[in-house]
């Protein structure tokens, strides 16, 4: 099986192809920018680059994207090309080559709107069946990349996978506020309760969802740490998290006070991952029990990939590794 990584020079591309050349597989990367694990460098806005990558190629799993961070530094039309026309190109590209499965990835940002309850409201549980609300050009472009690949799997019969990724990037949290409150590996720790996920874990749904993307046929999954809260914690969450963490947790104090770090005072959503544990047989190791294991040894939580992958940045020279526009 020939494997194309798109977005291979950035960090999810590079853990994917450094995964799958530890596994002896026959797999190659392309990028708008070199890399160590990038062959090919060139833009999939262009039909004849995603052609000629496509070559003997039978599965795609597309990374490639402008991210959100990118919506202050590029324009809508940027977005446009990369995220959609990109993602068009690439599908059209796989279907004329006899691919058989399209890995997606995406983001759980193209909920958007739905993941902010009112002040009164119980936190938002956050499930496939969530309807995207989508409040910037990146929501837009990742939720109608999504249709594009639902489309193709009606029309052509292509194999298509769609994974909603949560936070797994290293930078810090794009949010002032957020980094002048919270040490880095605080908010991180936290984020794994709701919204977060080691890129250990979002690899393994990678390739659980390469292998069995042509029995599925066509799919939605939520790739987020498995979440210790139930719905009955949802009001309280949104009001009083510390609380209910407490309550499921009682010594994630001590380990915290050790570091002089705090929880956040309210959590406003609850990501979900139940489906694709289900229908992938994804059994994602690394999650808020895991990380106060860590802590309580003395060790560091992230996952050995996700420190030899590293931090790439985002807007160093005016490009993203990690997406090919």
């Amino acid at each position: 099986m020939s494997i194309l990584v798109t977005g291979s020079s950035g960090h999810l591309g590079e853990a994917l192809v450094r995964t799958l050349k530890q596994m002896n597989r026959t797999v190659k990367g392309i990028d708008l920018v070199p890399g160590l694990f990038t062959d090919k460098t060139g833009s999939i806005s262009d039909p004849a680059f995603a052609a000629a990558s496509m070559k003997d190629v039978e599965v795609v799993l597309h990374t490639a994207t402008l991210h959100k961070p990118h919506v202050a530094t590029h324009t809508r039309q940027d977005f446009i090309d990369t995220n959609i026309t990109g993602t068009l190109n690439l599908l059209e590209a796989a279907v004329k080559a006899g691919a058989h499965t399209f890995v997606f990835t995406s983001t759980t940002s193209t909920f958007g709107d739905a993941l902010t309850p009112a002040a009164n409201e119980p936190a938002a549980w956050i499930t496939e069946d969530i309807r995207p609300v989508p409040k910037n050009i990146y929501g837009v472009s990742k939720t109608a990349a999504e249709d594009l690949c639902r489309l193709f799997h009606r029309n052509q019969g292509l194999a298509c996978i769609i994974l909603k990724t949560s936070r797994f990037f290293p930078e810090e949290d794009d949010q002032a506020l957020v980094r002048e409150q919270y040490d880095d590996r605080n908010c991180k720790a936290n984020e794994f309760l709701y919204r977060r996920v080691d890129i250990e874990d979002v690899v393994n749904a990678h390739l659980l969802a390469m292998e069995k993307g042509r029995f599925i046929g066509y799919g939605r999954y939520i790739i987020s740490a498995t979440t210790p809260f139930m719905k009955e914690h949802l009001p309280v969450l949104h009001g009083n998290a510390p609380a209910v963490v407490k309550e499921l947790f009682p010594g994630y104090e001590t380990e915290y006070m050790k570091r002089s770090w705090k929880m956040f005072p309210e959590i406003d959503r609850v990501y979900v991952n139940a489906l694709a544990r289900r229908e992938l047989g994804w059994n994602p190791k690394y999650d808020f029990a895991y990380v106060l294991h860590e802590l309580q040894a003395g060790r560091d939580f992230l996952s050995p990939l996700a420190r030899q992958t590293g931090s790439k940045g985002y807007h160093k020279n005016g490009l993203q590794p990690g997406f090919t526009r």
